[in-house]
Protein backbone atom coordinates (compact mmCIF):
# COMPACT_ATOMS: atom_id res chain seq x y z
CA UNK A 1 0.00 0.00 0.00
CA UNK A 2 1.39 2.99 -0.80
CA UNK A 3 1.97 6.08 1.64
CA UNK A 4 -0.80 8.39 -0.46
CA UNK A 5 -3.38 10.48 0.95
CA UNK A 6 -6.59 9.08 -0.12
CA UNK A 7 -8.35 12.59 -0.68
CA UNK A 8 -5.56 15.20 -1.22
CA UNK A 9 -3.20 12.94 -2.83
CA UNK A 10 -0.22 14.28 -0.49
CA UNK A 11 2.93 11.99 -1.02
CA UNK A 12 6.50 12.07 0.41
CA UNK A 13 9.21 15.06 -0.04
CA UNK A 14 12.46 14.42 -1.33
CA UNK A 15 14.86 16.58 1.06
CA UNK A 16 18.35 17.32 2.63
CA UNK A 17 19.28 16.36 5.73
CA UNK A 18 22.37 18.73 7.08
CA UNK A 19 24.68 17.75 10.09
CA UNK A 20 26.33 19.93 12.25
CA UNK A 21 28.97 20.28 9.01
CA UNK A 22 26.68 20.70 7.01
CA UNK A 23 27.10 17.32 4.85
CA UNK A 24 24.02 17.16 2.88
CA UNK A 25 22.37 13.52 2.58
CA UNK A 26 19.34 12.75 0.93
CA UNK A 27 16.24 12.00 2.78
CA UNK A 28 12.30 11.07 2.59
CA UNK A 29 10.11 13.47 4.37
CA UNK A 30 6.94 11.32 4.72
CA UNK A 31 3.22 12.08 4.88
CA UNK A 32 1.46 12.13 8.52
CA UNK A 33 -1.03 9.57 7.29
CA UNK A 34 -3.59 8.62 9.61
CA UNK A 35 -6.20 5.57 9.44
CA UNK A 36 -9.58 6.63 10.10
CA UNK A 37 -13.13 6.46 9.70
CA UNK A 38 -15.24 9.42 9.02
CA UNK A 39 -18.79 9.67 9.07
CA UNK A 40 -19.94 10.73 5.53
CA UNK A 41 -23.77 12.16 6.15
CA UNK A 42 -25.12 12.88 2.81
CA UNK A 43 -24.58 9.00 1.77
CA UNK A 44 -25.13 7.74 6.06
CA UNK A 45 -22.31 5.57 6.23
CA UNK A 46 -18.95 5.20 7.68
CA UNK A 47 -16.07 5.64 5.57
CA UNK A 48 -12.60 4.21 5.89
CA UNK A 49 -10.17 6.57 4.66
CA UNK A 50 -6.15 6.81 4.51
CA UNK A 51 -5.93 10.45 5.12
CA UNK A 52 -2.68 13.27 6.43
CA UNK A 53 -3.56 15.19 9.35
CA UNK A 54 -4.04 18.34 7.46
CA UNK A 55 -6.53 16.77 5.44
CA UNK A 56 -8.46 15.97 8.58
CA UNK A 57 -8.48 19.84 9.68
CA UNK A 58 -9.82 21.27 6.13
CA UNK A 59 -12.49 18.16 6.79
CA UNK A 60 -13.65 19.84 10.34
CA UNK A 61 -13.88 23.00 8.90
CA UNK A 62 -15.59 22.41 5.54
CA UNK A 63 -17.28 18.63 6.15
CA UNK A 64 -16.20 15.93 4.32
CA UNK A 65 -18.49 15.85 1.36
CA UNK A 66 -17.67 19.53 0.61
CA UNK A 67 -14.11 19.14 0.99
CA UNK A 68 -14.03 15.85 -1.36
CA UNK A 69 -15.97 17.85 -3.98
CA UNK A 70 -13.15 20.94 -4.11
CA UNK A 71 -10.93 18.13 -4.70
CA UNK A 72 -13.13 16.46 -7.44
CA UNK A 73 -13.43 13.24 -5.49
CA UNK A 74 -16.52 10.33 -5.45
CA UNK A 75 -17.59 9.43 -2.30
CA UNK A 76 -19.56 6.97 -3.42
CA UNK A 77 -17.02 5.09 -4.90
CA UNK A 78 -14.94 4.61 -1.92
Amino acid sequence: MSRVCDLSGTRANNGMAVSHSHIRTKKLQQANLQQRKLWWEEGKKWIKLRVTTRTLKSIQKKGLQAYAKSKGIDLGKI
